[in-house]
């Protein structure tokens, strides 16, 4: 992870105008102003510009004194968003567009599969009489953990999105077996720590076996494709490893664990009935 403090000049001459002069007209031409990209896509201007000034967006097509903006820009946009909806924040967006370079729809495609999610579960959104509801607790720390975690995503109008609602299901499911919800949280924790210790080892294998050699080789704009092929195929074959070998840890430990178990239970059983014996013939 980077972290260095970028500044990033507004990519185009303080003279030029966000504005034009220009009669009203249909805003599918590909010839924007500000105000009109702002319109198209839903942002303010503020925002625009500030994505500008942070490189997250190129600059427009200067034409007198107007900036015009068109497809590349609505596509931009469009991408930073659904990276946005992934969790990515701005600057990890903003390294990762700089990353990809060139004027083909190529770099896009492959920011958009790095974008994409691991798994197809659809997220749900909750409210917080939703979540008291289901976790029955209206604690406040368990909700933050969750977010800490990034089971919850919050989405500014008092709701979360739940990004795992097969997790929330095994959380009641471990309710139901008198599991209280911190400890199911605390459960949750160390999955989660374990889980990035693998998702690191895949994404570093990915790095120093795909990435490397595509950037070693000048990242060749007819190269993208493979490498984004490359991360697509990794999502599948992450995700069956895992879960192959999870079955195979999960049957081992029960094993030794229960062997110990029982063991002590019959050492137990044992003992209790060796003292019942002596009292009896006192």
């Amino acid at each position: 992870m980077l972290h260095r403090s970028m500044s990033h000049e507004t990519r185009y001459a303080g003279g030029v105008s966000d504005v034009t002069e220009a009669p009203e007209r249909a805003l599918d031409d590909g010839d924007l102003t500000i105000d009109e990209l702002a319109q198209r896509t839903g942002m303010t201007v503020r925002n625009i510009r500030a994505h500008q000034s942070r490189g997250l967006l190129p600059p427009p097509e200067v034409r007198g004194r107007t900036g015009y903006y068109g497809a590349e820009h609505l596509a931009r946009i469009e991408l930073i968003r659904e990276m946005q909806g992934q969790g990515f924040n701005l600057e990890a967006i903003r390294r990762l567009v700089e990353a990809a370079p060139g004027s083909s729809e190529e770099p896009l495609r492959f920011l958009r599969a790095v974008a994409e999610p691991y798994t197809s579960e659809q997220p749900e959104v909750l409210t917080g009489s939703d979540l008291a509801d289901r976790w029955g607790t209206t604690d406040v720390e368990l909700l933050q953990r969750a977010i800490r975690l990034g089971l919850l995503r919050p989405l500014g109008d008092g709701s979360f999105e739940d990004v795992t609602p097969r997790l929330t299901s095994a959380g009641k499911e471990l309710e139901r077996l008198g599991v209280p919800p911190g400890v199911a949280m605390d459960l949750a924790a160390t999955i989660r720590k374990h889980a990035d210790g693998v998702a690191r080892a895949y994404v570093k294998l990915f790095v120093e076996q795909v990435w490397k050699p595509f950037e070693a080789a000048g990242a060749p704009e007819e190269r993208w494709p493979e490498v984004r092929d490359a991360l697509e195929r990794l999502r599948p074959l992450a995700a069956d490893s895992l879960l192959a070998i999870f079955g195979v840890a999960m049957a081992d430990e029960s094993e030794q664990a229960f062997g110990r178990e029982i063991e002590r239970l019959q050492r137990r059983r044992n003992k209790d009935k060796g003292g019942g014996g002596r009292g009896s013939r006192g």
